[in-house]
């Protein structure tokens, strides 16, 4: 049974709504509507340090703040990094940032993916689309440490090969003889040549141990639950697996009440989740 902690840091301890300034290095385009910041602290003596799964809150001076999961590495805490999408004025703004502009930074916040927890086990990663972001900090973690950990799997889906995020990373991934990569596109071009369907269909062939296997999912609410009982009919027990709701946070720190979903805050009490902590409320129409 895989143990969820909120973990904190100082800077939550001392004033967590107050934001702090990072400055752009780079803006990288990942698809037409997707798009990775990478931000080092105006303050040079600053690391920031973050456990895999925990999110910020990024402030645009003059238009808002959203939060976002950390999407880079932990064992390089010199640089922040945060691939989102463009859904609203916040995102939106955030495209247009150029190196050099300066932007508010809060967190980090809540608990991370039971990477611990899975030393010694196999251990399968689910994406849906963008929800491969906040997954990549716990490949990142366990290649550092590769030998802690027993098969690797991580199942990726997305509407096209033209949304498929971390190209270039993922084939540098799947070169490698220690992991186990897949990916699946809702509809494929001319050019495709790779596996057609939603990502739950690639769970039957995947090859891990179900009884020794800890899950983390991260994708549209429809999806992580039907990944879920994929996961449990091949065997895996749902005391194992892991999922992160992304939903929209205003404070980060349970003041608002915007991100309540059943009984819990997603901001306080998550983002991740075990999925008995959910399956009730997965269940309900619109929660």
């Amino acid at each position: 049974m895989i143990n969820l902690t909120p973990q904190l840091t100082t800077q939550q301890l001392t004033d967590p709504m107050q934001p702090e300034p990072f400055r752009v290095k780079r803006v990288m385009k990942e698809s037409y509507d997707t798009f990775t910041l990478e931000m080092e602290p105006v303050n040079s003596e600053r690391l920031f340090t973050f456990a895999p799964g925990q999110f910020n809150m990024l402030y645009i001076f003059g238009v808002g703040e959203i939060p976002i999961s950390i999407s880079g590495d932990p064992n390089q805490p010199a640089m922040l990094v945060h691939t989102t999408r463009i859904v609203g004025a916040v995102t939106k703004a955030m495209s247009k940032l150029k190196a050099g502009d300066v932007l508010g930074v809060r967190g980090p916040f809540g608990t991370g993916w039971p990477v611990s927890a899975a030393k010694g086990c196999d251990v399968v990663l689910v994406a849906g689309g963008i929800g491969l972001a906040p997954l990549r900090p716990v490949l990142y973690q366990m290649l550092a440490h590769r030998d802690r950990y027993g098969k690797v799997v991580l199942l990726y889906g997305c509407r096209s090969p033209e949304d498929i995020l971390f190209r270039k990373e993922l084939e540098k991934w799947r070169a490698r003889f220690d992991l186990e990569i897949f990916v699946t596109v809702d509809y494929g071009d001319s050019d495709w040549h790779g596996n057609v369907g939603v990502v739950t269909k690639l769970i039957p062939k995947a090859p891990f141990d179900a009884l020794n296997a800890v899950t983390m999912v991260c994708g549209p609410e429809v999806m992580m639950r039907f990944t879920a009982i994929e996961l449990q009919k091949r065997g895996v027990q749902g005391e194992s697996i892991a999922l992160s709701m992304e939903r929209n946070m205003k404070c980060a720190i349970g003041l608002c009440g915007h991100c309540q979903f059943g009984p819990t805050f997603i901001c306080k009490d998550g983002p991740v989740f075990t999925y008995p902590q959910l399956q009730s409320w997965l269940a309900q129409w619109e929660v």
